[in-house]
Formats: structure tokens, C-alpha cells, sequence
């Protein structure tokens, strides 16, 4: 394990924001993890950081990777386990290899694989946990268990394991032969034209609302393009929000707050964020 003090968080913020933390540990096994949740408070597991906005100055929360946790290994002919630390790049380059489909749709999503199994993250109209048999996690009482997906409670973006606060070890997959590449072209294309990827972005930043999309909603509530300091709802998705230069963590809360409040006066609609926030 390696333990970096004194770390400045910004560079592991898609946003390009973040304060200095105490502690940023890079763990090598699992048992690491667990001598880290034994002997220090305020523990945020830390992927990408390509959904996660992280407050300015000294910060309370102590960062742990799993980026060396970072393996693929075939179970059977058509089932994998991935280590949490797995690029999720990585892991779309590996089932084109083996000729697995699935994940097509989900292809050019940054982060790694624990990232999105905790948010149960996906698009256009897929999820992750729709190939997963089952997820190794460290739960609250330092067990580590392999609990299958059909003993998981999860929903569009979210999932009992954020409400629990297990750490994600790995997870197993179930594949069908076939990978589809023109899907992952065409999806990546549409990534490159509609999304703002020339800029510092956490992804989306809001969940959409049951039958409603939250770009929609934005536009009809005026506020595409609104701009707070160097943040900015970007001109070119309504559902991102952008770093211009120099942007802080307050001119990223505020200009979050202000669109709920349009949202909601607009619409009626109360919109939830998807992006991570650190606060402290």
C-alpha cells in the first residue's frame, strides 16, 4: 500500500477541481482495505473521479484507489470476474476480443467498474447490473461476501450498496457471443457530437425524473447556457455542466442549486443529482 499525504485532489476530479486531503492510500489487496476502514474516518473510495466533485481546501475525507485492483479473469466460457479497479474502457476492449456482447451500449461511459456498478450506472437504455450473476463486496462488519444479483437491491442509478457503504471488490458477468461493433462506433460518435468532452464535466449531472429526461427540462426552464463564475450548463448538452477555466467547487453548487430552483418553478419537476458530491 502506498500512502500519499497531503494530496491535492484536483487532478482526480474530471471537473478539475479539489482540495488537499491527509491521506490518499493506493491499495494493492483487500486486506488493505480493511486495515484503512479499521483505523481512519471519513473514507471515500475514489475511481476516476469522472462523476465526482470534490470540495476546495483542506478536506476532512480520506481518499482510498483501487486503481491496482485491476484484473479480468474468465470463470467459463462466457462468464468473467473484474476487479473493481478495471477501466471500464478496459473492460469494453476485452469483451470485443472475446466476441462478448452486452456492453455495447454502455461503451465510451468513463470510470471504472466499481465506479458504475455503485451507481448502477448506464445508457441508452442499458445497465450494468444487466449482465452482472454477482458482486464481491467488503461490507459494514469487514466481511467480504459475494451476494448475487437477484439478493442486490438497485434501481436506475442507484443501488443498496451506496446505501450501505460496501466497498466493491469485484463482480462476475454473464455474456452471450457477438459483440457489436457498429454499435459501439455509433454511440461513440454521438458521445464525440452531442456531449461537451473539449471540457472539464462530471457526466451527467442530474438523474432523469420517471418518464421525463432532465436535458428537456433544463432547456424548457431557460437555463441551458446559465453561467456562474467559470461553470456553465453546457450550450452543447443541457445536462452537463462545465469548468471554463477556473471554476470552484461554490460556483459548481450554486449553479446546481439555481437550476433545481428553475426546474422546480418552471416544471414542478424536482430534480436529484447524479454526480457524487464531496462536502468536506
Amino acid at each position: 500500500m502506498k500512502i500519499i499525504k497531503n494530496h491535492l485532489m484536483k487532478e482526480y476530479s474530471n471537473m478539475k477541481i479539489g482540495g488537499i486531503t491527509k491521506n490518499y492510500f493506493i491499495v494493492e489487496n483487500k486486506d488493505e482495505i480493511k486495515n484503512i476502514l479499521d483505523n481512519y474516518r471519513n473514507i471515500f473510495i475514489i475511481g476516476n473521479g469522472t462523476n465526482t466533485l470534490i470540495r476546495d481546501g483542506e478536506l476532512e475525507t480520506n481518499f482510498v484507489s483501487l486503481k491496482k485492483l485491476n484484473k479480468i479473469k474468465k470463470i467459463e466460457d462466457n462468464i468473467i470476474e473484474v476487479e473493481s479497479g478495471v477501466d471500464f474502457s478496459d473492460l469494453i476492449s476485452y469483451v470485443e476480443k472475446e466476441d462478448f456482447t452486452g456492453l455495447e451500449n454502455l461503451a465510451g461511459i468513463p470510470g471504472t467498474v466499481g465506479g458504475l456498478i455503485y451507481m448502477n450506472g448506464g445508457a441508452y437504455g442499458n445497465e450494468i447490473f444487466d449482465y452482472i450473476l454477482e458482486v464481491e463486496v467488503l461490507d459494514e462488519n469487514r466481511n467480504i461476501r459475494r451476494i448475487k444479483k437477484e439478493n442486490i437491491d438497485f434501481s436506475y442509478r442507484n443501488t443498496e450498496i451506496q446505501e450501505k457503504k460496501w466497498v466493491i471488490l469485484s463482480a462476475s458477468f454473464k455474456f452471450e457471443k457477438g459483440f457489436k461493433k457498429d454499435i459501439v462506433v455509433e454511440i461513440q460518435k454521438k458521445r464525440d457530437t452531442r456531449h461537451p468532452l473539449e471540457l472539464p464535466n462530471l457526466g451527467s449531472s442530474f438523474k432523469n425524473p420517471k418518464d421525463n429526461f432532465a436535458a428537456k427540462l433544463i432547456i424548457k426552464s431557460g437555463v441551458q447556457g446559465y453561467r456562474i463564475g467559470d461553470a456553465q450548463i453546457s450550450e452543447k448538452h443541457p445536462n452537463f455542466i462545465v469548468n471554463l477555466g477556473n471554476a470552484s467547487y461554490e460556483d459548481i453548487i450554486n449553479l446546481i442549486s439555481h437550476v433545481k430552483k428553475e426546474v422546480l418553478s418552471k416544471t414542478g419537476v424536482s430534480l436529484e443529482e447524479e454526480i457524487v458530491i464531496i462536502d468536506k
